[in-house]
């Protein structure tokens, strides 16, 4: 009698995929983030080593390069995980939507940590071309979901006309978050100044209406 050959059992495609090696802890991750940006803040980017990370927080330095190969990648997912948790809620107004994003994300900048990880990134940034494009990637671009969020809420409820095309909405798009989060990192981190309730009033109309007056001037012109 011939010998049977078994085919293989097909993987099935419900069953949770197997990865390769202890899994990633959530808490250990939380503790690492927050230990970076806590080291950031104390001893400064030339500081900072790999080692005072894992000190503090309490794991092997083979478990933190096992998650983060470079001091640039650890240090710029930290600082990114800060503005997780921002989101744009729909208020029910374009207005309100802008003045809530903006309240809580000068919440964030007014805390010494973040002020510290943001400007020592930065700083350190200006001197190292592919940190500046990791700080784009991983903290800046996928922070402009949130006028894009904004945006189409505003379109759902009318306030908005549709999108003319894709390419200029994208530029139009990347053009409001850097007029927002460049306003309010300079008045917060450069400046010094806060952005109070009011402040915040008097930006948001500004952003909505320009330079009253500027159109009548022109067609005077």
């Amino acid at each position: 009698m011939a010998p049977t050959t078994r085919q293989p059992t097909a993987p099935d495609p419900a069953a949770p995929a197997r990865g390769k090696g202890r899994p990633r802890s959530a808490a250990a991750d939380l503790a690492i983030l927050d230990a970076t940006r806590a080291a950031l803040a104390e001893l400064g980017w030339g500081g900072l080593t790999m080692g005072h990370v894992a000190i503090r927080a309490g794991v092997a330095k083979t478990t933190l390069y096992r998650r983060w190969p470079s001091k640039n990648e650890l240090v710029v997912d930290a600082v990114a995980s800060l503005f997780d948790d921002l989101e744009v809620a729909d208020l029910g107004s374009l207005r309100a939507d802008i003045e809530a994003v903006v309240f809580r994300f000068a919440e964030l900048l007014a805390r010494p940590e973040t002020q510290a990880a943001l400007l020592a990134l930065f700083a350190e940034g200006t001197r190292d071309p592919q940190l500046r494009q990791r700080i784009r990637e991983r903290i800046v671009d996928p922070q402009k979901h949130l006028v894009q969020q904004g945006r189409a809420n505003a379109q759902r409820r009318g306030e908005l006309g549709p999108d003319r095309d894709e390419v200029t909405a994208g530029e139009e798009i990347s053009i409001i978050f850097d007029t927002i989060a460049g306003t309010v990192e300079h008045r917060m981190l450069v400046s010094g100044e806060p952005c109070t309730p009011e402040w915040i009033h008097r930006f948001t109309t500004l952003l909505l209406s320009p330079l009253p007056g500027l159109s009548a001037a022109l067609g005077e012109a």
